[in-house]
């Protein structure tokens, strides 16, 4: 029998993994007082499999990081109450012999409970369906004495990250949060250092990354890219070209890997090949010699394309992993899935639609554990 790619080992860095599916980060909205709970550590480890990655939910680098409230109940690591609080649920995914890597985030403007948020700009976010029906804050727009501070909030929340136990960190830089609207013209109508050229939008996002490198070091830091998402209004007028620089410069950098969404799907499942929306990100993978990530609705069989054809190294599930505790364990088996329940993904319940997903031999939803 042949391997299946998705489950084949693979060493990025330091880290020995045992298979290719990755838990995307994913906002799950139960940590009340931006506060991880107790019942977070179940949920992880329910995902953790011995030589698996994890990538925890987006985490806020500082108290106005956060601030949507059709996504409430976001977590931070930026007080060392925070850090105790993840560090149990830290250990219990490590006790399941798995990788853990903390997502930290500035949503900018995308913030509807705040006055004047931060953003790169002092436009507001777009009122659609898209953009959850939400009034958003008119932000305003970062001076450049200003973006020091927030560059070093990203730095203490890595460092706070690691002293929680995580192995390292993604910075998350896409889906139109802070790091994405300073990089996309989009959004970005700056004429200062930050703003104009593609050199200097990227600017923020790179002495971000400077920082954090230097601070716990290039082999613990991925970095969430975006390029070709509109997400929350935040669009770039050549994404070809942002993609390909930010994978330049971070190459130069040394960074572990890049976390990128996909610009689209199309899966040819009848010649056995990826679509055209996937080969958008070869440019990507042909200048970055870290370990490239893809996600963005990929199923089993499309993920077993990309390892195959050696278009990604690994592959991050979110919805289908929400759903499928086991989910590694159902790809090696060819197993049928459980569906997810959208009503739930945002729910403050501490299990239902959380840790209530049941695992292969179970016929009604449990408490699941492993």
């Amino acid at each position: 029998m042949e391997p299946i790619p998705l489950m084949t080992p693979y060493q990025m860095g330091p880290f020995e993994f045992s298979h290719r599916v990755v838990l995307a980060p994913m906002t799950r909205s139960r940590s009340y007082g931006n506060f991880p709970q107790p019942h977070a550590m179940q949920y992880y480890a329910q995902r953790a499999t011995e030589g698996g990655l994890l990538i925890s939910e987006a985490t806020g680098v500082s108290a106005d990081a956060q601030g949507m409230s059709a996504i409430p109940h976001t977590p931070g690591i930026w007080t060392k109450d925070q850090v105790q609080a993840w560090r149990p649920i830290v250990d219990s995914v490590h006790a399941k012999g798995a990788i853990f890597f903390c997502q930290i985030w500035h949503v900018g403007r995308a913030s509807d409970m705040q006055q004047e948020p931060i953003s790169s700009t002092d436009k507001p976010i777009e009122r659609t369906p898209e953009n959850y029906s939400m009034d958003f804050s008119t932000p305003r727009s970062l001076t450049e004495e200003e973006i020091p501070d927030v560059v070093n909030q990203f730095r203490i929340a890595a460092r706070n990250a690691l002293e929680a136990g995580f192995d390292g960190v993604e910075l998350h830089a896409g889906n139109g949060y802070l790091l994405d609207q300073f990089m996309k013209d989009g959004v970005n109508d700056r004429a200062d250092g930050y703003g104009g050229s593609l050199e200097n939008r990227c600017r923020f996002t790179l002495e971000v990354v400077d920082a954090v490198s230097n601070q716990i070091g290039p082999y613990c830091v991925g970095v969430r890219l975006s390029p070709y998402s509109g997400c929350l209004s935040c669009r770039d007028s050549d994404p070809d070209e942002l993609a390909v620089y930010m994978a330049r410069e971070l190459n130069r950098r040394d960074i572990l890997y890049l976390n990128v969404v996909e610009p689209e799907m199309s899966w040819e499942g009848d010649a056995g090949a990826l679509g055209a929306g996937h080969h958008r990100l070869q440019a990507m993978r042909d200048t970055f010699d870290g370990t490239l990530m893809v996600g963005g609705g990929y199923g089993r069989e499309e993920g077993n394309c990309a390892i195959a054809e050696e278009y990604a190294d690994l592959v991050a599930y979110g919805r289908l992993f929400l759903a499928n505790p086991d989910l590694p364990e159902r790809f090696r088996r060819n197993a049928p899935l459980n569906k997810y329940d959208r009503a739930t993904f945002y729910t403050d319940d501490p299990v239902v639609g959380y840790t209530d997903y049941p695992f292969l031999g179970q016929t009604s939803k449990g408490n699941g554990m492993m």
